[in-house]
């Protein structure tokens, strides 16, 4: 009799397991599904975001409202000015790596200006970066319109004290 009682159950369980893998592999397809949905909905969304990036860079030259972003190739003094004092803030607490990247923000608000390169190579040579230092300094060197101010000056001291000539 315990014997034939094993036997059931093992006839009784199989159709069972049967029918849960059945539920488990409908339940599996309906994810998939419902994820291919999802990632279309997002491909789309994406899709639309393309063109609108599109469209802002089209008219973004078009648009130029100073105090908000520099023309092409030009300056931003606005935004320079709080970069610059945000970097010196920074600078004067010592932390060298901070106020590199406020100077840096200056300058690519203001590309080509000489006491931006001057700042940016200030702060490189305070964090020990003596090569890129001089590198931002042998810019700043360089007389702007024939004329040779006090940023040209500070970067000519500062390539003679770190004894530039030596570097490439």
């Amino acid at each position: 009799m315990g014997a034939m009682r094993t036997t059931i159950f093992k006839f009784s369980a199989a159709p069972l397991f049967g029918l849960l893998l059945f539920t488990v592999a409908g339940c599996q397809d309906s994810a998939i599904d419902a994820n291919n949905q999802m990632l279309k909905e997002q491909q789309v969304e994406i899709e639309r975001m393309q063109r609108q990036i599109e469209g802002l860079q089209a008219t973004q030259s078009n648009n130029y409202v100073p105090g908000v972003s520099p023309p092409p190739g030009g300056c931003d003094r606005s935004v320079q000015a709080i970069a610059t004092r945000s970097g010196g803030d920074r600078f004067a607490a010592g932390d060298f790596a901070g106020a590199l990247g406020y100077y840096q923000d200056a300058l690519t608000a203001c590309p080509g200006d000489a006491q931006a390169e001057v700042n940016v190579a200030r702060a490189y040579e305070a964090i020990g970066d003596k090569q890129r230092a001089v590198e931002h300094y042998r810019v700043a060197a360089n007389p702007t319109n024939g004329t040779i101010g006090a940023p040209q000056e500070q970067a000519r001291d500062a390539l003679l004290r770190l004894d530039a000539s030596q570097l490439p």
